[in-house]
């Protein structure tokens, strides 16, 4: 019931009235069973950190024994707090993350005992285990016999210069891209490892010495012309079997040689020599072009000729034969009418003579009146003829003549024989 509530006893009028948080005192008991004090925890809670810290409990009137028991103990509770925040902040200390594309190896007393790969991992904090972790997935880049610099390359003769087969020297440049394929080898077996800088001079080292063993079985022409590619090759085979071999745990990935040039002393000299030779390989070019280009034709050529040939052997067998038969055939005729026979002879005969001839023959005895006639058309006709007839071949024409020949000696060859029939 409410203190305020009328009928209610009122604070004061008994040894059990109630407060007005409904709570009453307890008889020969000044303490209230209420809500907490704030004032009185913050009290407490400052004696109990004074007693901690060694700190007097009164006004500094307390006895030296209460002094001396009240610092003890509680010098005893700072060590042990602070005992426990170390060994919390020292197994802190052990938790580390391995971020993706890394390898963590951890050592006991500088044992291996593991490897971790990425993500959040924990291990027995120093001086008990260590761990070093190691990026195998980043690929890095070493120059052999240059570097690189902001604005300009500069050469490093120390490692550039090399002795060729023929006893030349030679200025050559290497770049050699690697990665991390076992960080367990590359901690063990390479000495000291604890940045890029020792692992480029292993791969730098290697490089250099494959390249002069590879370069000391070539000449220093193959080194410069055709031979850059298969020299590149060699060299990555040869390093990595070198990286291989000493354990190193180095992974290879490309060799390019970035330049080979005679050195400077010599440069102008050779580069005449590699113009001169260049001037010669396209003159060779040139010639086979020329020649690819004028060989077939020649070959078409005499092939066309050697065809004219043979199709003019055989129209003029096939022209004989023809005659033959066709003087077999007049002859058989002649006998049986022989004047009629040779008229018709001599008019085929002049007719075929003046069929190709270009005068024209006039009666004059015959009397009466003559026309001239001029055939323009067929002028015309025969100066059309002329150009084609111009662009014939001179086997062509020559053959054209020869047939020409062969046919009058066969009208002739006729005629005779015509005649010696006649007179018989």
């Amino acid at each position: 019931m409410p203190w305020n509530q009328p009928g209610s006893n009122q604070p004061g009028t008994d040894g059990n009235n109630d407060d007005p948080w409904g709570q009453r005192k307890r008889r020969g008991n000044s303490r209230q069973q209420g809500p907490p004090d704030l004032d009185e925890i913050f009290r407490q809670a400052k004696e109990r950190i004074d007693n901690l810290f060694g700190r007097r409990k009164g006004g500094g009137d307390g006895n030296d024994d209460n002094l001396s028991g009240g610092g003890r103990s509680g010098g005893n509770g700072l060590i042990i707090l602070l005992l426990v925040i170390g060994l919390g902040f020292w197994i802190f200390t052990g938790f580390y993350t391995v971020d993706q594309g890394e390898q963590a190896i951890e050592l006991r007393f500088g044992k291996y005992t593991e490897t971790n790969d990425a993500g959040l991992h924990w291990h027995i904090p120093t001086p008990f285990e260590s761990v070093e972790i190691i990026n195998t997935q980043n690929v890095n880049t070493v120059e052999v016999g240059y570097r690189k610099g902001s604005r300009s390359v500069q050469s490093v003769p120390r490692e550039a210069l090399m002795l060729t087969q023929d006893e030349n020297i030679i200025d050559i440049h290497f770049a050699v891209q690697y990665d991390i394929k076992d960080p367990t080898d590359l901690l063990f077996n390479v000495s000291e490892y604890n940045s890029r800088d020792l692992a480029d001079g292993v791969v730098r080292q290697a490089t250099e010495s494959a390249v002069r063993e590879i370069v000391g079985r070539n000449t220093m022409d193959f080194a410069i012309t055709e031979g850059r590619a298969q020299l590149a090759s060699e060299t990555k085979v040869l390093v990595q079997d070198i990286l291989d071999r000493y354990q190193t745990g180095i992974n290879v990935r490309t060799v390019e040689m970035q330049n080979a040039q005679p050195p400077e002393q010599v440069k102008d000299a050779f580069d005449d020599v590699v113009r001169a030779r260049e001037d010669e390989q396209r003159l060779k070019n040139l010639a086979e072009a020329y020649a690819n280009d004028i060989i077939p034709k020649a070959r078409g050529f005499s092939a066309r000729i050697l065809q004219e040939a043979n199709a003019y052997n055989a129209s003029i067998i096939a022209k004989a034969e023809g005659e033959t038969a066709r003087f077999d055939q007049v002859l058989s005729e002649y006998r049986k009418a022989p004047s009629i026979t040779r008229d018709r002879l001599y008019l085929e005969t002049m007719e075929q003579v003046f069929s190709h001839s270009s005068k024209m023959i006039i009666d004059q005895q015959s009397g009466g009146n003559n026309v001239m006639y001029l055939p323009l058309d067929q002028l015309l006709k025969n100066r059309n003829q002329l150009p084609e007839e111009s662009g014939l071949s001179n086997q062509g024409r020559s053959n054209r003549s020869a047939g020409n020949q062969v046919t009058n000696r066969s009208l002739r060859s006729t005629d005779r024989s015509v005649d010696r029939t006649v007179r018989q």
